[in-house]
């Protein structure tokens, strides 16, 4: 493969520090190794050299294509994960004597116990907070929280203060230390301690550390915007004063927020850390057409913090087309039309914002015969714990003599949970199956439950009493009367241990509600759907989420679920803030350079409004770009070779009209075009530049009074997400309440925005 100028100065670095800021589909692996070689070729002891992949894939393929490209019997550097580097320095540490040995917690049944030991040591004796503190979501948000502390090298009660743990969490930092203990005395380690305890050890004994310094002349890291501190720190320390570090990666596809990585690793911290760097742009994707490059760039210009770069298509990359539907059945029909033109569904994927969301797309696949599969089992629809149970109730609704069957009957009382151990659950289910009586208040099985404990599944007995009489109830009203009288929000809310979980485990009944709708008058039908135990299909289309989809790549690519509070995710307890905001833009952008020859944004329609990353991606002005470039379009130009003498030139093109001509003319530049743009009427109007009546230029707050071109005079009652584009709730006096995208609406103000303390 031949390799771009950018590349080649990449290969070429004369030496020192350097940055490499390389786009999605940017040909990075084929850079790299050819970087290796040529460093090889300038007498680089291969010893001397270190390349750190992300992970174990990751380094797999550069291995694979380094091993391939090197002359026969080429001694390689060493190509490691950080997790394989921190192994290594173990072992090394613990041979010196300076650390104790330990066995690694390979198996996750290990992991889960030890959080389980430490857990039940903490909370002793206080019954109740232990058996909510054992619940998988509580349990698993602790095993996160122990990984963070490590990753991120912070304090413990910082950390809980400054992560948006719920108030049922306190026991976390106390049980952190209790892990610690726990690890210590059974002369066990977690992966996070392979950083961490070398990394302490180095960092603690001046010694040591120069024990392991000195020994690289070259180090090389991929997806450097997505290393934590830990790996930070451990870098540094190990190339020392004397290795040329290149770290490669694209500040704008940092997703990994939530396990300590952060934007501003490849932005400014790298030179804070290492000193002068050389930056080195890899510009050219090779992965998709100019409509989707042109995409992209719009889609990540909002963010402030990002490199100022260019994503660019070239000539030879696939022509690829955007388009934006609603609903399910436009997905169906993409796929199908997918398969008329002789493609497999394997070549395919749909990406969602969270799991939860899957489980529409799940459903519409099963109705319309279309084969899929699932990057997790166990997020098949039919296995969800909270799936089951709410199939569950439609059945017993549906089939009275359930309420004899113990095994049911505990599925229901578990689901949502009630905040009860399960062996206790079981026992109360096998009572009731048998007497079909609530116990007396003096009962054993209810005596050791708090007062709230026993009324909570008093009252769900009381309702699934109450369901074999609503069996002609369709299934959405069915289930939303379960949902409220369950209080099944607040229940999920309290539960997990942090906001975002709870907020995706309510947005999973509300996908549930939907679905049901779509089938209003076939409740048996539905049902059939939530419990059929599909299994992943190798010919199907692959559903995952846009974090399982990072570094991947498919011909057909659909974005489900990109509605306002989906994708972005906020609600009103948990508003967008403009950090938050650019985390989720980041994640959108990966979403969308995932795909090679098609992208299709799907929106929910209804009462969710569409993305607003849609619009910002100007996906319509992208296509119409992208087709004058193909076509050779060119203003102003003559053509003497084709027109002789008296024969008319041809008529200059119209500028085309477009949101961003700036942003547009920049990218027609750099690929060495001059097609004329201007902006759009309506887009100039709508940022404020000529007349009134929009929303964008205006800062708004609650109790603002402002004036709607439709819906007449109204009072601001939310404001949300980024000040400078915000999502404005109204409340209008003849219209009633109105979410609004600011920027897009035909408001005017008619008030200041009111002064808060």
């Amino acid at each position: 493969m031949r390799l771009t100028a950018e590349q080649q100065a990449v290969v070429g670095h004369p030496g020192g520090h350097a940055r490499v800021a390389a786009v999605a589909g940017a040909g990075k692996t084929t850079t790299l190794v050819a970087r290796v070689l040529h460093l090889l070729a300038s007498g680089v002891p291969p010893r001397r050299m270190l390349v750190l992949m992300f992970n174990r894939a990751a380094r797999e393929d550069f291995t694979a294509k380094l091993v391939a490209r090197a002359p026969a019997g080429t001694p390689l550097p060493d190509v490691r994960t950080f997790h394989s580097l921190g192994h290594r320095l173990t072992q090394s540490l613990t041979r010196w004597g300076a650390l104790a040995p330990r066995q690694l917690l390979a198996a996750d049944w290990q992991r889960e116990r030890l959080l389980r030991q430490a857990v039940q040591q903490t909370l002793a004796g206080d019954q109740a907070r232990l058996e909510d503190a054992l619940e998988p979501d509580r349990l698993e948000a602790f095993g996160h929280f122990c990984e963070l502390v490590k990753a991120e090298l912070a304090d413990p009660s910082e950390l809980h203060e400054r992560l948006d743990y719920s108030a049922d969490t306190g026991h976390f930092v106390e049980a952190f230390d209790t892990v610690e203990t726990l690890l210590a005395d059974h002369q066990q380690m977690t992966y996070a301690d392979l950083l961490y305890r070398p990394l302490k050890a180095l960092e603690r004994e001046p010694a040591l550390k120069a024990r392991v310094q000195g020994f690289l002349d070259e180090v090389i890291i991929d997806e450097y915007q997505d290393i934590n501190a830990a790996q930070q720190r451990l870098l540094a320390l190990l190339a020392g004063e004397t290795a040329a570090v290149m770290a490669v990666g694209d500040a704008n596809q940092c997703i990994y927020e939530w396990r300590g990585a952060r934007p501003d690793t490849m932005l400014d911290d790298f030179t804070a850390i290492f000193g002068a760097a050389r930056d080195y742009p890899l510009s050219t994707t090779f992965r998709h057409g100019h409509a989707l490059a042109l995409a992209a760039n719009h889609a990540i210009a909002a963010n402030r913090r990002r490199p100022d770069q260019l994503c660019l298509a070239i000539p030879d990359n696939p022509v690829t087309t955007l388009r934006v539907a609603q609903g399910g059945q436009r997905l169906a029909e993409a796929l199908i039309g997918w398969q008329r033109q002789g493609r497999m569904l394997s070549e395919s994927c749909v990406l969602v914002r969270s799991w939860a969301l899957s489980v529409s797309v799940q459903l519409t696949l099963l109705r319309a015969g279309i084969p899929f599969r699932l990057s997790r089992d166990d997020r098949f629809v039919f296995r969800l714990p909270l799936v089951q149970a709410l199939a569950g109730y439609l059945m017993l609704a549906r089939q009275p003599e359930l309420l004899k069957d113990p095994g049911h009957l505990e599925l229901l009382l578990a689901q949502p949970t009630p905040f009860v151990a399960r062996e206790r659950l079981g026992a109360l289910a096998q009572r009731l199956a048998e007497t079909q009586n609530w116990p007396d208040r003096q009962d054993p099985l209810l005596q050791s439950l708090k007062p709230l404990q026993r009324r909570n599944l008093k009252r769900r007995w009381e309702l699934l009493c109450e369901l074999p009489r609503l069996t002609a109830w369709p299934p959405a009203k069915l289930l939303t009367h379960v949902v409220e009288r369950l209080d099944a929000e607040k229940v999920l809310k309290r539960a997990a241990a942090r906001r975002e979980k709870g907020e995706e485990d309510v947005r999973l009944l509300d996908v549930l509600i939907e679905q049901a709708g779509e089938l209003a008058h076939d409740p048996d039908a539905f049902i059939a759907l939530l419990r059929e135990p599909v299994e992943s299909r190798e010919d199907g289309v692959l559903i995952t989420t846009v974090h399982g989809a990072k570094g991947l790549e498919w011909p057909l690519v659909a974005l489900w679920g990109t509605n306002e509070e989906d994708f972005p995710h906020y609600s009103r307890e948990n508003p967008l803030s403009d950090e938050r905001l650019e985390e989720e833009r980041r994640l959108f952008y990966v979403a969308i350079t995932r795909a090679r020859e098609q992208l299709l944004m799907l929106h929910d329609g209804g009462e969710h409004r569409p993305s607003r990353f849609i619009a910002e991606t100007a996906w319509q002005d992208c296509q119409r770009l992208a087709e004058a470039l193909n076509e050779g379009r060119a203003h102003g130009g003559t053509h003497p070779t084709a027109y002789g003498e008296g024969v008319a030139e041809p008529p200059v093109p119209a500028p085309l009209e477009v949101e961003q001509p700036a942003l547009a003319e920049r990218y027609l530049a750099a690929q060495g075009c001059s097609i004329a743009v201007t902006i759009k009427a309506d887009a100039s109007a709508s940022r404020g530049v000529s007349g009134a009546g929009s929303g964008a230029g205006f800062l708004f707050s609650v109790g603002q009074r402002l004036r709607h071109a439709v819906f007449g005079e109204g009072e601001v009652d939310l404001v949300e997400g980024d000040p400078r584009d915000p999502v404005i709730e109204v409340r209008f006096a003849q219209a009633g309440k109105r979410r609004l995208i600011a920027s897009r609406a035909p408001i005017e103000p008619l008030s200041a925005a009111p002064v808060t303390e």
